[in-house]
């Protein structure tokens, strides 16, 4: 009955891939990338968001922060 209702939810959720890259080149060593569930904060030095593993995520950045959204 659990996996029918998470089915079921999950037809209501939009996901998106987040690509957070620290310095001005993407697609180096430096990057990650997350599957966010929902935005709490998107700001330019400051990102807060629960991934789709249902983990809460800060990431800062003094300089700022180079990042990509992407709806999936």
């Amino acid at each position: 009955m659990s996996e029918w209702w998470a089915w079921l939810s999950s037809l209501w959720t939009t996901y998106y891939r987040l690509t957070v890259s620290y310095n001005a080149v993407y697609g180096d060593a430096d990057d990650t990338v997350f599957t966010v569930k929902k935005f709490y904060y998107k700001q330019d030095k400051y990102l807060k968001f629960k991934t789709s593993e249902n983990e809460i995520v800060e990431i800062r950045g003094a300089e700022g922060l180079n990042y990509k959204i992407e709806e999936l």
